[in-house]
């Protein structure tokens, strides 16, 4: 089985999350915002794994499981509010939000 160095998959991470970080913040498309984010949760996921199999315990594949959990829960809840978004604006821009006001 090969071994994936700690110090590479740590700037992998950072790679996914720093590219994730950068879609939140210069898209505008609420669909690939949601994109951005997942990208995020699995950067931060494979951080969790990378360090449960340098210290040879599963707790990183337990932490793994949780954020999927937790991903796809704000993926059913996000895309509620898409549809909700798209068919009271007719747009998925995510300056429209800011009219959304009670």
């Amino acid at each position: 089985m090969t071994v994936i160095p700690v110090e590479q998959g740590l700037l992998f991470a950072a790679l996914l999350f720093c590219i994730g970080l950068a879609g939140v913040l210069l898209r505008r498309n609420l669909i690939f915002v949601l994109m951005s984010l997942e990208l995020m949760l699995n950067a931060v996921a494979f951080v969790f794994v990378l360090g449960g199999a340098a210290h040879g315990n599963a707790d990183g594949q337990v932490m793994y499981v949780l954020i999927l959990t937790l991903a796809a829960a704000e993926v059913a809840i996000a895309l509620a509010l898409v549809l909700h978004l798209y068919r009271r604006h007719r747009s998925l821009d995510v300056d429209v939000l800011d009219r959304m006001r009670g």
